[in-house]
């Protein structure tokens, strides 16, 4: 298995829901919204095993000082192989230049991600409101 690296922001409706609901984001639900999503996101990377979409990170920005990491996801038959790891790492390199780059975890991903160099906040709580579609 070799995996490749891409950053494209065009990719079918089937290979989206197929990753998003591999991992249980209810997002996978809603496939046509994620091919608009891709195509509207500032940054898009993604990892493939062939023809199988196997990972995918998205960001945001405002252009030169913060970024926000929205997506970050890898099927489970694929954990622990340095997947995610790249893909932080291809992030990373993009926004070297930028002040901050920020993401919410949740707390069964924190040692994940404070492995890849990210540190949780002291002062600060995530919030957020999910729409009645999810």
């Amino acid at each position: 298995m070799e995996i490749i690296y891409k950053s494209i922001h065009d990719f079918d409706q089937q290979e989206l829901q197929d990753l998003f609901l591999s991992v249980e984001w209810s997002s996978g639900h809603f496939p046509e919204k994620l091919v608009v999503a891709m195509k509207n996101f500032e940054t898009v990377y993604s990892a493939w095993d062939g023809d199988k979409l196997v990972g995918l990170v998205c960001a945001m920005d405002d252009g030169i000082m913060t970024a926000y990491l929205h997506y970050m996801l890898v099927r489970p038959e694929y954990h622990r192989q340095g997947i995610g790891k790249r893909l932080l790492e291809m992030i990373k390199e993009h926004y070297a230049d930028y002040l901050r780059l920020v993401l919410v975890a949740y707390d069964k991903e924190m040692d994940f991600y404070e492995a890849c160099g990210f540190k949780k906040a002291d002062d600060a709580s995530a919030m957020f409101i999910t729409s009645l579609w999810t």
